[in-house]
């Protein structure tokens, strides 16, 4: 599966361009500003239909514009499929596949698979547990779209509960809380259980991938580094799913008091962490700037790993991310991204990829995207 073509309309900084994409290597090249990363956020939008900088729609809408739009034309089996998608910030996004409207826009997922690669990914390890559940939640709604839906539900029935807990009439909403609960912990064991086997799946290519970036400089084994699943309630990550709503269920009776006092829902997957270790400590807060990145990289490698494991490849994205990194991991991600059907690449400063990568090198400026001929591509790296 490869990106053909993709036209953006009234999307972040263009009004209306159209970008040609070649199987291989893509490198986007230009100043900060020109709407570089535009590109690959679009194609990172239709495969999660969420964006990688921000957690709105409104931001990718031009400004003056009501909506914007993404078409694309990916080829699949040697066959052709088109996606239109129209996002419109606080209404329904309308999708489009092969020209047909579809019921909703997440039926769209599925048709792209793509593993972002960006400078904001240190905040996986360094960054709130809220990022690394949304890494989880992501590569989920990536292998099983229908993940998608379960999460969006969970999000409504936690609003409604919350909602409720907020009521300044507190003394007969016991009985409407049960049904809520009931909902809750449906929703909810059922992230749960897909995370921690998603955590049981990574860990081995997480493991390989740290070890590869890492050049070899830290005696890497299994019990050295490693993923885990934390939550407040599981008295074992190894539950199934009956046990964790059992468990799930009891903690909220347990906290029931706590939350109508302060007014929110205090047990479940959204209060629940990923921990990355190497050693016996966290590496958030212990590691260095080089084991940090090292750690990024391998959890975004070991995504990818997953998909191809369940026979997907994925089209890989690197945002920007040379720049981050010192020679030896740029180079060491090189190799371990060249043989994917398609890679975007973002530079500010071409000169930060290697030139092992070889590929196609467009330049982005001021809304336009032309395509630089090879004799160019060469002068501008010697």
């Amino acid at each position: 599966m490869w990106v053909q073509a993709l036209n953006l309309i009234n999307f972040r900084s263009y009004d209306d361009v159209t970008v040609a994409c070649d199987q291989g290597v893509n490198i986007f090249v230009g100043p900060n500003g020109q709407g570089k990363t535009n590109i690959v956020e679009a194609i990172y939008y239709l495969a999660t239909l969420g964006s990688h900088r921000v957690s709105s729609d409104q931001p990718l809408v031009k400004t003056g514009s009501e909506s914007a739009v993404i078409r694309a034309m990916f080829v699949q089996e040697d066959k052709s499929v088109s996606i239109d998608l129209e996002i419109k910030p606080g209404k329904t996004n309308r999708a489009k596949v092969n020209r047909s409207q579809v019921t909703r826009s997440r039926d769209i997922l599925g048709i792209i698979r793509a593993v972002m690669f960006s400078p904001e990914d240190l905040s996986l390890v360094k960054g709130d547990p809220g990022e690394r559940r949304n890494f989880l939640d992501e590569t989920l709604i990536q292998r099983f779209p229908r993940f998608s839906g379960v999460k969006a539900d969970y999000e409504k029935v936690l609003k409604q509960r919350n909602a409720l807990l907020r009521s300044p009439n507190k003394e007969n909403i016991e009985s409407t809380l049960d049904v809520w609960d009931d909902q809750l912990i449906k929703l909810g064991t059922e992230i749960i259980f897909h995370r921690v086997q998603l955590i049981n799946d990574l860990q081995p290519f997480f493991i390989d991938r740290y070890h590869t970036i890492s050049g070899g400089q830290q005696a890497v084994s299994s019990s050295n580094v490693r993923l885990e699943y934390q939550s407040k309630f599981m008295s074992s990550v190894d539950l199934a799913p009956l046990e964790i709503a059992s468990e799930f269920k009891e903690a909220l009776g347990i906290r029931r008091r706590d939350e109508l006092i302060r007014g929110v829902t205090l047990v479940g997957p959204h209060r629940d962490e990923l921990l990355l270790t190497l050693g016996e400590l966290p590496i958030k807060g212990f590691a260095s700037h080089g084991e940090s990145w090292s750690a990024s990289l391998a959890l975004r490698l070991a995504s990818a790993d997953v998909l191809r494991a369940d026979g997907v490849e994925p089209i890989m994205i690197l945002d920007d991310v040379f720049a981050e990194l010192d020679t030896m991991r740029r180079e060491t991600l090189v190799e371990l991204v060249r043989d994917a059907p398609q890679v975007f690449i973002t530079a500010a400063v071409e000169g930060d990829i290697p030139l092992s990568i070889g590929g196609v090198t467009s330049r982005v400026s001021l809304g336009s995207v032309q395509r630089v001929v090879p004799d160019e591509q060469v002068n501008s790296h010697e």
